[in-house]
């Protein structure tokens, strides 16, 4: 956890729970462990504002210039580091479980070094590096885009052909963006569709070994969801309950599912209890929410990691058009991974195709805070593989992301190995 505190006077002083850094060595005197050290406590103090409670205090004590001033500082710092080892000692988890380090952005000198050398994973604090490389290699006003083409001609509101949307890896992509979107194609002149609307992923290319460290999805742990280019609401399904005046509680989906039949045995008989399943048989395609409910309730959300990704989304998607109010004469398919495939397809003529339309997602800033805030494990991995060379154009893969983020690490003076970059989240056993 690294964070600013703000001191009196102004001053801004850099912390650090440290949950990384290089295991110590007998190098470490030389000149180039000090600068790496250097290096990685400038990497740390850039982190995220959080906690600034616990090292507020030790902010004050910074000692005032001059001879005198030293010997005050020494003492301050030396009851600054007490203070902090009596706090975390309080914690009952042993001392050698904390990294601690706390320091004035304008000066060398720590007020707190606890564990300062050892090392330590970095767990959801990698999101703190994978954010200021993404400030540095794709800029402010980074955005991920999906895009949306003709495969036809556009007569009186109908395309004589297909849809193509191609997912540019928006991990923010929403049911309510998806909508607007859609509102808009329709206020462009798209009414109907005549062939399919075929969905491209084209953005990333994954395979199952890229997911070797990371524990797989589930429904109890939805934040382990995985990459996905084109992914609704995370590749999440939300499941509203909320009470009603009849017998059963009223039951909603998010995003809608096209060919998903709800099966509401929520029962107003009292109790706040519900849970739901996404059921595959013979019977057909259902949605089975049960249990008991009440008007104090109020409402409530039940969240499902669905089995088969690539159905949920081609559901999600002819779910949406459909609210819409878009017909739709063929149906919602997937598009095969062509070798030597491109972002940008050609027409019939052999040239490439501009995009009819353009959904753009909210600048890399406002996708930092949220990320950061909430600490979203899909965005950290998304915007990890944006920094995959010539992405969006060509698609991302994990080991060309992960080599330039190596490559960024190297120029702000760390050593190989000093900080593990693997999915940039922090789910990785190897971060």
């Amino acid at each position: 956890m690294l964070f600013g505190v703000p001191a009196q006077g102004g001053r801004i002083y850099a912390c650090g729970m440290r949950h990384f850094a290089r295991t110590p060595s007998s190098a470490d005197a030389d000149a180039t462990a000090t600068a790496r050290r250097t290096a990685l406590r400038r990497l740390l103090g850039a982190g995220m504002a959080t906690g600034a409670g616990l090292w507020a205090p030790f902010a004050r004590a910074r000692p005032a210039a001059g001879a005198a001033g030293r010997g005050v500082g020494a003492a301050r710092r030396g009851a600054a580091e007490r203070t902090a080892e009596s706090l975390l000692r309080a914690s009952g988890l042993p001392l050698a479980s904390f990294g601690a380090f706390v320091r004035p952005i304008d000066g060398d000198s720590p007020l707190v070094a606890v564990n300062a050398e050892a090392s330590y994973a970095m767990a959801s604090t990698t999101k703190v590096v994978t954010s200021l490389a993404a400030l540095d290699l794709l800029g402010v006003n980074f955005r991920w885009r999906t895009f949306a083409f003709l495969r036809g001609t556009l007569v009186d509101g109908t395309l004589l052909g297909d849809l193509l949307i191609v997912g540019g890896g928006d991990a923010r992509l929403t049911s309510v963006g998806l909508r607007d979107w859609f509102a808009q194609l329709r206020a462009q002149g798209l009414q109907r569709v005549a062939g399919n609307i075929v969905l491209d992923r084209y953005a990333f290319d994954l395979n199952e070994g890229d997911f070797a460290n990371t524990p797989p999805p589930s429904t109890g742990r939805a934040y382990h969801v995985r990459p996905d280019a084109f992914a609704i609401d995370e590749g999440l399904l939300h499941v509203g309950v909320d009470a009603a005046r009849g017998a059963r509680a009223a039951v909603t989906l998010e995003p809608p599912l096209a060919g998903v039949r709800i099966v509401d045995k929520v029962a107003m008989r009292g109790g706040c209890a519900a849970g739901a399943r996404l059921v595959e048989d013979a019977a057909g395609s259902r949605l089975e929410v049960t249990g008991s409910w009440s008007a104090a309730c109020g409402h409530r959300e039940l969240v499902l990691v669905p089995e088969a990704p690539a159905v949920f989304t081609t559901r999600a998607l002819a779910g949406l058009w459909a609210e819409a109010g878009g017909p739709l004469s063929g149906t919602v398919v997937e598009r095969a991974r062509r070798v030597g495939a491109t972002l940008i397809p050609t027409g019939a003529d052999g040239r490439q195709q501009l995009p009819w339309a353009v959904h753009l997602s909210q600048p890399l800033p406002v996708v930092l805070h949220d990320m950061n805030k909430s600490s979203d494990n899909v965005a950290a991995r998304h915007l990890m593989l944006a920094l995959s060379r010539g992405f969006p154009l060509r698609a991302a893969t994990l080991a060309d992301a992960q080599a330039r983020m190596h490559e960024w690490l190297a120029r702000q003076g760390l050593a190989a190995g000093e900080v593990q970059v693997e999915n940039g989240s922090g789910l990785s056993r190897g971060e």
